[in-house]
């Protein structure tokens, strides 16, 4: 679809879009390092990712020209969720997931306390590449979800909990899903979509203003 005939939403004119990001596929539409950058996948102008997803994580990332709406979900004082189901190294056990629970500590500080369980195989389609887990190593599913958005925060989480992530999916963003959307398929926000997400951003600021 062609940026000057994107259906814009509501009285604002402002696009949302979410995107099913692929691995090896950079947040910025200028390549990075070999990978892939998103003005490949034909995105109207002007609209930028409101968080990263690092080349090797997937899953959901949302695109805007709503600077307003980007700075709220982005800025970790407003602690938005965002929720990710990683695939790891060995089945983590209730000690490793009491620590991540707590708020474990990383090289640059303390962490916010995560919500964290186990759950059963996804059913995500195959990764392209696939993963190379080691035979010899048991491997297992966790959804995990924090508040925070530093650099590979989840992976250095749960490598600094004794569980190294094989694979990393983000599944949502508040409240919002992929559901049927496909690995590199992006669509507009719906309506109803747009002004919950809004919602959730301004109770998550006015819980940080006033507590």
């Amino acid at each position: 679809m062609a940026a000057e005939t994107f259906p814009r939403a509501g009285a604002s004119g402002k696009i949302y879009i979410i995107f099913n990001k692929p691995y090896g596929v950079v947040s910025q539409f200028t390549p990075e390092a070999g990978h892939l950058p998103l003005s490949v996948f034909n995105f109207p102008r002007g609209i930028y990712a409101a968080g990263r997803l690092d080349h090797d994580s997937e899953g959901l990332l949302l695109l805007t020209d709503d600077g307003v709406l980007q700075h709220r979900l982005c800025d970790p004082r407003f602690k938005h969720p965002r929720s990710y189901w990683a695939q790891v190294e060995r089945v983590p056990g209730k000690a490793a997931l009491d620590r991540l629970r707590a708020g474990i500590t990383l090289s640059d500080g303390p962490c916010r306390p995560v919500k964290i369980r186990l759950i059963k195989d996804p059913g995500l389609p195959p990764r392209v590449p696939p993963i190379r887990p080691r035979k010899t190593v048991p491997a297992a599913w966790v959804e995990i979800t924090l508040t925070e958005g530093r650099n590979r925060q989840v992976r250095r989480m749960l490598a600094a909990a004794g569980h190294p992530v094989l694979r990393l999916f983000r599944c949502k963003i508040g409240d919002m899903a992929a559901g049927e959307l496909a690995q590199g398929q992006w669509r507009p926000l719906l309506r109803d979509e747009i002004l919950l997400l809004k919602k959730s951003a301004a109770a998550a600021v006015m819980e940080a203003q006033y507590g």
